[in-house]
């Protein structure tokens, strides 16, 4: 028996926690939540059955298992078939079940029910969603001239980051406070949104500017016009520890150890040239010239005549 009891009054604790969730709305001036119905006074409406029925039901739907809730809330329905509450729960029991058809027209239902109803418009809208289309698409099914409804609707939009259109919903509706709070926080948060694209762009186009590559190649070409070669060598071995398989580093580190008369060590950059090579002849040919320069310059004739070779024959 006291087992019984317990159980009793667990149901009944949890049907107070989900109706007290169930009837929150937003208060129309400052937006706190406020409690309009009590859980307490719904108990006493309904029958155990009735009770048994949609708490079952609940369960049902939080472990995932739609097909055995939306029949608990059908019974629910016939019931008691003026209970906005019920239809709501059917509503979002079936979108949740993809039945996106029978979970509009429930919401449809709900909303003509009770057009201030937060929650309701929210979960209409979440529905159409779903379905690829916006509540334009229903208008005309539900009360949507209500002004408490059009708010609820450009908070729904505002919540979920739909500036434009809660701009625009609210642009066509009476000034209360409420409005003018709300297009604040809108006019704040797409400003916000432009400060970030703003400082995107800006990073995009520093960040194109300033191309690593670009600046050693640019650094290169000076220090070539210079005879800068001391300078050369220092800059492409940078370079080559920032970019290790650009051949043309290590084509020019080559020439700058050459014009500096270390013959060897610029064979070993040239040569180290040739192994990133793919399909650019020019500079090959122009490695293969400097690397024939070297070897002559080291009376390896033999060697400088190979590369000189390879340069007629175009291979």
């Amino acid at each position: 028996m006291r087992t019984l009891n317990n159980l009793c009054l667990w149901l009944k604790t949890r049907l107070c926690l989900v109706f007290l969730c169930l009837t929150f709305v937003i208060a129309a001036q400052e937006g706190e939540l406020k409690v309009e119905d009590s859980a307490e006074v719904f108990l006493e409406e309904y029958s155990d059955d009735f009770q048994e029925n949609f708490f079952e039901a609940l369960k049902q739907k939080g472990i995932e298992n739609y097909d055995k809730a939306i029949p608990l809330l059908l019974k629910c329905k016939k019931q008691n078939s003026n209970n906005s509450v019920i239809d709501h729960e059917l509503a979002k029991s079936y979108v949740l079940d993809k039945q996106y058809i029978l979970a509009q027209d429930y919401g449809i239902i709900a909303v003509n029910a009770e057009p201030e109803n937060l929650w309701y418009l929210n979960t209409l809208v979440l529905i159409l969603k779903k379905q690829g289309t916006t509540i334009d698409f229903v208008k005309k099914e539900i009360p949507f001239t209500n002004s408490k409804l059009q708010e609820n609707l450009a908070l729904v939009y505002y919540k979920n980051k739909n500036y434009k259109k809660a701009l625009n919903i609210l642009s066509g509706i009476k000034k209360t406070q409420f409005t003018e709070d709300l297009t604040v926080k809108i006019e704040d948060a797409l400003e916000q949104i432009k400060t970030y694209k703003n400082k995107a762009t800006r990073a995009n186009v520093v960040k194109k500017e300033f191309n690593p590559l670009d600046a050693y190649k640019s650094k290169i070409s000076t220090l070539l016009a210079e005879s800068n070669f001391s300078d050369l060598i220092q800059v492409t071995n940078n370079a080559i520890e920032t970019f290790p398989s650009q051949p043309y580093f290590y084509y020019i580190n080559g020439l700058a150890l050459q014009k500096k008369a270390k013959h060897k060590e610029a064979i070993s950059a040239l040569e180290e040239a040739l192994d990133y090579m793919l399909d650019d002849k020019d500079l090959t040919y122009k490695i293969y010239k400097e690397l024939a320069n070297a070897h002559t310059a080291l009376g390896n004739t033999s060697k400088a005549n190979m590369y000189l070779s390879k340069i007629k024959s175009g291979l």
